[in-house]
């Protein structure tokens, strides 16, 4: 059984929301490893141990990502388009996380295979919050895949 205390992939291009991203995860005493892809062709690179990423002590496959769709590079829906078509990720926890609330792109992000659609908040406590449930849903009670990523 997959470690619920395994590295969470966060797929975030603006500092700022990931310095937020950190102390929202921090506050909502989520511990598990976090690790940082800059853009969609980073996550793939990351996902695949290519270049950089080579390490796997160091860089390990995640549990859950988080992916941001307004991506340089690679949107976040051609990452999750490409996670889907590759079997060895069929089954990883794809949280979108993203400031769109655009039905189309939730239809799409949904239609591809993302787990979850959540629109980031723009106020602080509320992120907080977003993460103890997604602690609790997908951490605490979730059953994650058997199949090795």
């Amino acid at each position: 059984m997959s470690n619920k205390n395994g590295p969470i992939l966060l797929v975030e291009d603006n500092d700022n929301d990931v310095i937020f991203m950190q102390r929202a995860l921090k506050n909502a005493e989520l511990l598990n490893p976090l690790h940082i892809a800059n853009d969609g062709e980073q996550a793939i690179d990351y996902l695949t141990g290519k270049g950089e990423f080579s390490d796997r002590i160091k860089f390990p496959l995640p549990i859950l990502i988080f992916l941001d769709l307004k991506l340089p590079t690679k949107s976040g829906l051609e990452v999750l388009s490409w996670l889907r078509d590759t079997p060895q990720f069929k089954t990883l926890v794809v949280l979108v996380l993203t400031t769109s609330n655009e039905p189309k792109d939730i239809d799409r992000a949904l239609k591809l295979g993302a787990n979850a659609y959540l629109v980031k908040p723009s106020i602080f406590s509320e992120l907080t919050e977003m993460m103890k449930a997604t602690k609790a849903f997908w951490l605490n009670f979730n059953h994650f895949s058997e199949q090795p990523h």
